[in-house]
């Protein structure tokens, strides 16, 4: 797409775009971003556009496939999250919450169950750093340029932690 003049932002859903790159639902499914119209659709594996063979859509659209980024990817935004949460019985908390398998599920119990008071931080920062991936999908794929990247970074800062 490079140099095929970048996409109007203002139709782009980054919220949709950053599920689409944390979804890690299997091979059922596969989402689908048009650079024409910035929609980013979920597309069945039965769904007659869809090779469930190659995952290839067959559609001539020029819609580009999302791959979800890797699980790791999002542990560490829990993991910074942890870093950042001032009050220590909650960090070493929230910490062990994150060792072994499970560790999203027991994070998530553990700060709906304890530190309800630190969800709204928690999720702030968790679409912060979302929508930042989807920014920098957009750029890795030739659809904005570094102005308009620097532009929706600036649109979706990280929030401020709380003193606690």
């Amino acid at each position: 797409m490079a140099g095929s003049g970048h996409i109007d932002l203002r139709s782009v859903d980054l919220e949709m775009l950053a599920t689409a790159l944390a979804d890690q639902g299997g091979w059922e499914h596969s989402w689908l971003f048009n650079p024409r119209t910035g929609e980013t659709v979920f597309r069945s594996s039965d769904d007659p556009d869809v090779d469930p063979q190659t995952d290839a859509v067959d559609s001539g659209d020029g819609r580009l496939h999302v791959e979800p980024l890797p699980t790791w990817v999002w542990y560490q935004d829990m993991v910074d999250f942890t870093d950042q949460v001032s009050d220590e019985r909650a960090s070493r908390r929230l910490a062990r919450a994150l060792n072994g398998k499970g560790a999203f599920r027991r994070f998530k119990d553990e700060l709906h169950q304890e530190y309800p008071d630190l969800l709204s931080t928690w999720y702030a920062f968790r679409d912060a750093r979302a929508a930042a991936r989807a920014v920098e999908w957009l750029r890795d794929n030739d659809l904005i340029d570094d102005d308009q990247l620097q532009t929706l970074r600036h649109q979706h800062p990280e929030p401020p932690f709380p003193a606690t």
